[in-house]
């Protein structure tokens, strides 16, 4: 884990995603931390470099290589001749770039990569394409197999994640039930306690009407339906709080006293977190067996090809799935053998009562 293998899937030819990319590896430093295994074509790759980043050597590689310590690889995921519409909405950019997700997500599966960070995608030239997914997060959900995950923004201590994702406001409250809320704070709990490294997290609840609901008077699934999933989650040991109304939950700095939000709906998570972080926030879907992690901006087609994007964010996803990989892989380490480390803290504390054990003993 010294040099994880890292997956980049391109995203949106026409966006800003390949800019953002090639920006990041301008600096040498990042080899250091990662190989990085960049999923698209040579030919768009190189159009680009031209463009940004000229000084830049990539290297081709095959399906199933394992890349290359110190250079970026890049494997080619569709032959055809590809025209770039930079800024533009193309059904062609969407089949490119759902090629390319397929490819590193089967590279994921297989074990050829660690991790991967997915540059932003257009969802209308997504849909153009026949992706039949809401966004990355859906897709990947299906893709291994799970039944729910959890779209999480971090950023440093800010963590914050959604009960439910790309949805008209519409159709939250039809769908928002006691145990999906539950659901929800369980998957929050597990990645932050195998994903950061923290032994006993406290999450905080946002309410889903105004004021939380004001006892009933704004709205009843404060009381039919999140408060009693607090509750079942605080049975369960889960440090648990609320519901709060969102407002002045951020409004009044409470956010920084907890190690994770869950917010009910996507804008009601995204606005504040955004305007606390953007530009250096990162998307995260816990509750997959591997990491995944994004930019926290879109394909900006305003500014694509133009020589403008800041390419922070994606470099932020890039160290935060780095980071993740490493704990997660830690977290298992440390639990796959408790009562090892149960006799090496009685070893390394001589006054500890606990009984001598051995390995012998342990295993």
């Amino acid at each position: 884990m010294d040099r994880p293998r890292i997956g980049i899937s391109i995203g949106d030819i026409n966006g800003i995603g390949p800019e953002v990319v090639l920006k990041s590896f301008l600096d040498s430093r990042m080899f250091r931390i990662c190989t990085p295994i960049w999923y698209g074509s040579g030919a768009i790759v190189n159009q680009y470099r031209d463009m940004v980043a000229p000084g830049l050597n990539f290297r081709v590689l095959q399906p199933g290589d394992m890349g290359v310590p110190g250079q970026l690889g890049v494997i080619t995921c569709w032959e055809e001749a590809v025209t770039l519409s930079i800024g533009q909405v193309s059904r062609d950019a969407g089949i490119c770039a759902v090629k390319a997700l397929d490819a590193a997500v089967r590279d994921l599966k297989e074990g050829y990569i660690d991790g991967l960070v997915t540059a932003p995608v257009n969802k209308e030239s997504m849909a153009q394409a026949g992706f039949g997914f809401p966004g990355h997060t859906e897709y990947l959900t299906h893709a291994f197999g799970q039944s729910e995950s959890l779209m999480f923004l971090v950023r440093d201590g800010l963590r914050v994640g959604l009960v439910t994702n790309h949805l008209p406001v519409n159709g939250v409250s039809a769908l928002l039930t006691r145990g999906l809320v539950s659901r929800k704070i369980a998957l929050m709990d597990t990645s932050l306690r195998q994903d950061f490294g923290l032994e006993k997290p406290s999450i905080a609840v946002l309410g889903f009407n105004p004021h939380a609901g004001d006892g009933g008077v704004l709205g009843s699934e404060e009381e039919d339906l999140i408060r009693p999933a607090i509750t079942d989650a605080r049975k369960n040991g889960v440090l648990a709080f609320g519901p709060f109304p969102a407002d002045g939950f951020f409004g009044s700095g409470s956010y920084m006293r907890y190690d994770g939000i869950l917010a009910i709906y996507h804008d009601q998570g995204l606005i504040p977190f955004k305007l606390l972080a953007f530009g250096g926030g990162t998307n995260f879907t816990a509750g997959l067996p591997v990491v995944r992690t994004s930019p926290d901006h879109g394909t900006a087609f305003e500014i694509a090809g133009k020589n403008e994007a800041d390419p922070g964010s994606f470099r932020e996803a890039l160290f935060t799935c780095v980071d993740l990989v490493r704990c997660r892989s830690k977290y298992r380490e440390d639990h796959a053998h408790p009562l090892r480390r149960r006799h090496k803290a009685s070893i390394q504390n001589p006054a500890s009562n606990e009984e001598e054990e051995t390995i012998e003993d342990l295993d």
